[in-house]
């Protein structure tokens, strides 16, 4: 549990100090926060492709794996391992094996949460 904090609050701070960097800069708060996020899933990917996320998120564990870089890592381990079988059936079929069902169940349950939200509303 102490590795998943530590882990966390690192990528945390990483984001933390591009904000901080993006506002210094004149950039404003939702401006910045849109920056963070890039910076944040493209650093992810580019460890993932050099395989030192995967070393990252093993030590860390949910605290790698939790954020948006986690996220962003379990979309492109895919892509890179079944790259050798093509564009369709390799990378096509496989990018989202693992990140699938995260976007469906979220997607799925913001649906009914939004649907209760506006009966509830319409009471």
């Amino acid at each position: 549990m102490v590795k998943a904090f530590f882990t966390g609050g690192v990528i945390c701070t990483i984001g933390e100090g591009i904000s901080q960097y993006g506002q210094y800069l004149g950039l404003d708060e939702k401006t910045c926060g849109a920056w963070v996020s890039m910076l944040l899933v493209l650093l992810s990917v580019i460890l993932t492709g050099m395989n030192i996320y995967p070393k990252i998120a093993k030590w860390g564990g949910a605290g790698a794996l939790v954020p948006i870089t986690g996220f962003a890592n379990s979309v492109a381990a895919p892509a890179i391992e079944y790259k050798k079988e093509g564009q369709v059936f390799g990378i096509g079929c496989k990018i989202f094996t693992i990140a699938g069902p995260v976007i469906l169940y979220g997607i799925v349950t913001s649906w009914v949460l939004g649907l209760l939200y506006w009966i509830g509303i319409g009471l």
